[in-house]
């Protein structure tokens, strides 16, 4: 229920942001297209968001035949989990990584990059897995989903503001562009901090489900060090709107240290292992 009513205030949010541009740009009119374009959009990141960051990885859907061994290690997972059996999917990125998407238990996808088979063991896998299958379990992928697209959107909304900036937007022309630059900014700021806020909290409750899932600590906590450490040699092309639902940032060679580190959506790897290990024996 938590979940859902944070689904409705992240698309009651992307509306009135909407709203206002239209308002801004052309008046009733164009509040009331923008409200139909919002509409739509809503509609499209509920029911189809999924497949946009399945694309955004350039993942696969697989079959028990393409990937036996990982499928009946996330069977093993899910029936102890409780879950249904999630759709798996395997992104083409040499770096160790995962996420899950979807809409509904039933609607679940669990996606490995191919460089998670080949540089982790079967217990790091294991662990891997069950903090993504935890992610389904207490339905984080429709809410960071559909802030992954959100943000997306925004930052196109940001590109609109610019550009209306330069060419000295607004209706009639009369509109200040400085309000549009402060928008271009604000916006896309605004969601990577509800973005922030809502993977972090997500990824410390699915950590120790996930351990409790796969009946250790051991295997997650060496996964999170290991996946850390390779994500900055490996880069990932990915957009930074769905960065924050993979298990670990895939954009960590490319952001680097310091400052931006303020700004990661992803807590810091040597807190959820310590987290980790305080459950050890629980």
């Amino acid at each position: 229920m938590i979940q859902r009513l944070k689904v409705f205030v992240l698309m009651a949010g992307l509306t009135a942001l909407l709203v206002i541009l239209g308002g801004y740009f052309g008046g009733q009119q164009g509040a009331i297209l923008f409200f139909v374009l919002a509409a739509v959009m809503n509609f499209g990141m509920f029911w189809f968001s999924d497949k946009a960051v399945l694309r955004m990885y350039k993942a696969r859907i697989v079959s028990p035949e393409d990937a036996p061994e990982l499928y009946q290690m996330v069977d093993r997972l899910r029936q102890r989990a409780e879950l249904p059996m999630p759709t798996l999917a395997i992104a083409p990125s040499e770096q160790p990584n995962a996420f899950a998407t979807g809409r509904s238990h039933k609607k679940a996808v669990v996606c490995v990059t191919a460089g998670l088979l080949k540089l982790v063991d079967r217990r790091e896998l294991e662990g891997v897995v069950a903090h993504e299958l935890a992610h389904v379990k207490h339905n984080h992928m429709l809410v960071s989903t559909v802030a992954a697209t959100m943000a997306g959107a925004i930052a196109l909304l940001a590109s609109v503001a610019r550009w209306g900036a330069i060419l000295g937007g607004g209706r009639n022309g009369n509109r200040n562009p400085l309000a549009l630059i402060v928008m271009s900014i604000v916006a896309p700021l605004a969601a990577m901090i509800v973005q922030m806020a809502i993977s972090r909290a997500n990824e410390f409750q699915a950590d120790r489900t996930g351990a409790q899932i796969a009946g250790a600590t051991e295997g997650l906590s060496s996964a999170l060090q290991r996946l850390d450490a390779y994500s900055r040699k490996i880069p990932m092309q990915v957009t930074p709107a769905a960065a924050q639902l993979a298990i670990v940032n895939p954009l960590a060679a490319v952001r680097g240290r310091g400052f931006t580190k303020l700004f990661s959506t992803h807590p810091p790897t040597e807190e959820r292992v310590a987290r980790l290990g305080e459950l050890r024996g629980l």
